[in-house]
């Protein structure tokens, strides 16, 4: 039997996220060099950015983060499931997770940037199934073949 999954806030600079975070943003930058967006510990660690892991049991399972971007919009940062728990669910949990936190914070808008490689297609159909829409660049984002963007009213 799988143990239960549960989403807890986190340190993003805790030993047991760096090897995920380190995969996560060597993956990201090869694919997209100048493009990748993603935050490192530091900043994922920023006051304005919330950070939480998955467990499995024992067994780190992913992570995602929440940057406040205004009084009435955020963005969704950094979501990344551990390559043993690709399609398993974790991704649409945590994706949850952030959405809730969101409308709980009191936001109206979700905003996201990812990238346009193949590796990124299984991210993009589950951003769509939760209800974003694509859109324009947001903040200091600017558009580029190797990025989109995507929103979310809430």
């Amino acid at each position: 039997m799988t143990p239960a999954l549960v989403i807890r806030q986190d340190d993003p600079a805790a030993a047991h996220v760096a090897p995920l975070l380190a995969l996560h943003l060597t993956e990201l930058r090869g694919h997209m060099r100048k493009f990748a967006f993603a935050l490192d510990a530091t900043g994922l660690s920023a006051p304005s950015v919330t950070f939480w892991t998955a467990w499995q049991g024992e067994t780190l399972a992913g992570f995602a983060a929440l940057k406040r971007l205004d009084g009435e919009q955020a963005e969704v940062k950094s979501m990344r499931a551990a390559p043993a728990a690709r399609r398993t669910g974790v991704g649409r949990a945590l994706l949850t997770h952030v959405i809730g936190e969101a409308r709980a914070r009191g936001c109206r808008v979700l905003h996201l940037e990812t990238g346009t490689a193949d590796l990124h297609a299984p991210a993009v159909a589950l951003y769509h199934s939760a209800g974003f829409v694509d859109a324009g660049p947001f903040g200091d984002y600017q558009p580029s073949p190797h990025n989109q963007f995507m929103s979310l009213d809430l």
